[in-house]
């Protein structure tokens, strides 16, 4: 999963992330682990509270597509 990715562009932290969807940092980290299976009510407030698709946790970028840091929105790259 991204969550660790996608809350670094947010400026977000694990336990600011955590409080939001009402886990303990703990249950998060579990839960987006390599290899973790979590709920799907869990992938969904996780999704919300970085405002990106349930998707999107786990797709990578689209190449020539980034997320601008500070407003969070997709910027197309063009190279050549």
């Amino acid at each position: 999963m991204r969550v660790k990715e996608l809350l670094k562009q947010k400026g977000m932290t694990a336990k600011e992330l955590a409080a939001k969807i009402g886990i303990s940092e703990g249950a998060l980290s579990q839960s987006i682990k390599e290899g973790a299976n979590p709920n799907l009510q869990t992938l969904t407030k996780i999704a919300s509270s970085l405002e990106v698709s349930i998707s999107e946790l786990f797709d990578s970028p689209k190449e020539g597509i980034i997320t601008c840091p500070h407003c969070g929105k997709n910027i197309n790259i063009k190279v050549g």
